[in-house]
């Protein structure tokens, strides 16, 4: 009687989730791969930011400078390798790629004190940055490539689950072991999470060889990259797409302030790289917590209720707010604001920045998008970078660079409201009645 009623719930559980009985083993599989590739990810995030922290921000120029020209390098050389290879032979590769690459970087750990900490960050913040940029993006490629359009729409929002919490497991992990192992020891255990990710992708290919997608013609459209000067050509052509551009700018400059005035604290503060680490990973929990948080209880209803405009204004008002905090505390004030600002460009203004995608053709949806999240935004760090130090030289203080990055967020707040007055969105922004 009880395996009956065990059973039952089983079944029932599975009629409400939307799960069909043969795709559990691929829910669960790519719910682990999530869980583990943002876990391995924020295990060498603070690793990466010690680093900025060692050397203080005046630095960062130098180090977004490095990722810029590799990220444009690299973009158009990805998209032809997955345009030319199916990612099902291309993505362990992929994987195989990074995970060398994060032991290769043991030993230079170990030679830090002859490398530099400027070399040896310049290298490794490039690294990480280019880890976080492509493997997320083949994560969801790979998905796309397993199931179908109707399957996507049901077992996407269960897979991507495992994101959230891999990305708050990540951060716990290295706080906990940082001052047990420490670098070497996190670089081991972000590439033995790389290593089960491979697991998972292993036996998701076992699995799609008795699941073939059938029925979804367009499912080869779902490319990763396109070309830079389309994706530039597409951007600028478009008063939609090019609103967008500015908005991430805008976004991107208070948070590039606010990560170099995080550096410049850290390097007062913590003399040795486990602390930094300690710290930068206690940053990354706290922001990855909040984040989930205003994704379940704020972002969903303002985007229902009142689409994603006023998303995008809430976030220019909420980093405006924390901004002007820092004004009258402070640099003791910058780990909240830290926080309160990463978690809202994350779980508030960047949900709401690519539901906007969905109102362009294919072409603007990846290659605008691809040039935008790419290209525009490394740029932008490097711009937003160097003229931070151009202020500092000149002798701007924290309060003054505060008041210009709550001129960024305001002018944010009433971008995100203009983008609601576009042709594009009329029809969008009004809620259902």
């Amino acid at each position: 009687m009880a395996d009956t009623q065990s059973g039952s719930g089983g079944a029932q559980a599975s009629r409400w989730l939307r799960v069909e009985r043969g795709e559990w083993p691929a829910v669960l599989l790519g719910f682990a791969y999530f869980f583990f590739l943002l876990a391995a990810y924020y295990v060498i995030r603070p690793v990466r930011d010690q680093l900025s922290a060692a050397v203080g921000s005046i630095e960062l120029p130098v180090f977004y400078s490095a990722t810029f020209v590799v990220t444009l390098a690299l973009t158009p050389l990805f998209g032809a390798l997955v345009a030319r290879f199916q990612r099902r032979r291309f993505v362990p590769v992929v994987y195989v790629f990074f995970l060398a690459g994060m032991l290769a970087f043991i030993p230079l750990f170990a030679e830090q004190g002859a490398i530099g900490a400027r070399l040896l960050g310049t290298i490794f913040f490039v690294w990480v940055s280019v880890f976080n940029l492509f493997v997320v993006a083949v994560f969801w490629s790979f998905m796309a490539d397993l199931f179908d359009a109707g399957q996507a729409r049901r077992l996407f929002p269960l897979i991507a689950l495992g994101g959230p919490l891999g990305a708050i497991a990540g951060p716990i992990l290295t706080r906990e072991l940082v001052f047990r192992i420490g670098v070497s020891g996190l670089l081991t255990v972000s590439a033995a999470m790389l290593g089960a990710t491979l697991v998972c992708i292993f036996a998701l290919l076992r699995w799609s060889h008795s699941h073939p997608v059938s029925g979804d013609a367009r499912r080869d459209e779902r490319i990763i990259g396109g070309g830079v000067m389309a994706g530039a050509a597409i951007t600028f052509s478009s008063p939609l797409l090019f609103r967008i551009a500015m908005l991430m700018l805008l976004g991107d400059s208070v948070g590039t302030v606010v990560y170099a005035l995080l550096a410049d604290y850290s390097h007062v503060h913590f003399h040795t790289a486990a602390a930094r680490i300690d710290f930068a990973a206690s940053i990354d929990l706290g922001t990855n917590l909040l984040q989930a948080a205003l994704q379940i209880l704020l972002t969903r209803e303002l985007m229902v209720r009142l689409g994603p405009v006023w998303a995008l204004v809430t976030d220019g008002v909420i980093k405006a707010a924390m901004l002007a905090g820092l004004i009258v505390f402070g640099a003791g004030w910058i780990a909240l604001v830290a926080v309160i600002t990463r978690a809202s460009a994350y779980g508030v203004f960047k949900p709401a920045a690519d539901s906007l995608y969905t109102l362009v053709d294919a072409q603007a949806r990846y290659k605008g998008k691809n040039f935008i999240d790419t290209v525009v935004w490394r740029f932008g760090d490097v711009v937003i970078t160097s003229g931070l130090n151009a202020l500092r030289g000149a002798g701007v203080a924290i309060a003054g660079l505060a008041g210009l990055s709550i001129i960024a967020a305001c002018a944010s707040s009433l971008l995100g409201w203009r983008v609601g007055r576009a042709r594009e969105l009329q029809d969008d922004t009004v809620p259902a009645r």
